[in-house]
């Protein structure tokens, strides 16, 4: 599995951040609204699931494994799929029955060689996620944008969510 280097900051204003971005030399993307399956691999184990995704650009079946809260404490095998549809259909064939399906809407920014996702989910505020080659790379940007590595989570949405007294892994459907 690849090692994923990101991390989130939490607390911000999206105006504010988007202006910050851009005032450094970033560039936005695009907006898109997603939707997601998210299903147990094996019930109980919150540490690796599957996620069936769809961008609005494409859809994505990824398995994600979390070994830490650090900025490279998730690991991620990602495939492009044809359909959301036709791949939750076959994961149910497969035995697995989708846990919850999940909105969320996402602006997209590139700003010195790393991803930049300003993540807007339901019934908690936004935040803003960085990633890039490696986590001394989030952090360069994170300080670029004036942010300090102590400002830095790798927490998943699901402690993100604990964080603001939802359980998460309850909710079967989060739409807006």
């Amino acid at each position: 599995m690849a090692i994923e280097h990101e991390a989130k900051i939490l607390g911000i204003n999206p105006g504010t951040i988007e202006q910050q971005i851009l005032d450094k030399g970033g560039r936005k993307l695009g907006e898109q609204f997603m939707r997601r399956y998210v299903y147990d691999i094996t019930p109980g184990d919150e540490s690796k699931w599957i996620r069936l995704r769809d961008n609005g650009n494409g859809v994505t079946l990824a398995v994600k494994e979390i070994t830490s809260d650090a900025i490279d404490g998730t690991h991620e095998v990602e495939v492009s799929v044809g359909d959301f549809a036709d791949t939750n259909a076959l994961l149910e064939m497969l035995g697995f029955a989708a846990k919850s399906y999940q909105e969320t809407k996402r602006v997209s920014f590139t700003l010195d060689g790393a991803q930049l996702e300003l993540d807007t989910w339901p019934q908690i505020p936004p935040y803003l996620e960085i990633e890039a080659d490696t986590k001394a790379e989030v952090v360069r940007v994170a300080e670029l944008l004036g942010y300090a590595e102590s400002d830095l989570t790798g927490e998943n949405t699901i402690k993100i969510y604990a964080s603001h007294g939802i359980d998460l892994n309850t909710i079967r459907e989060l739409r807006f």
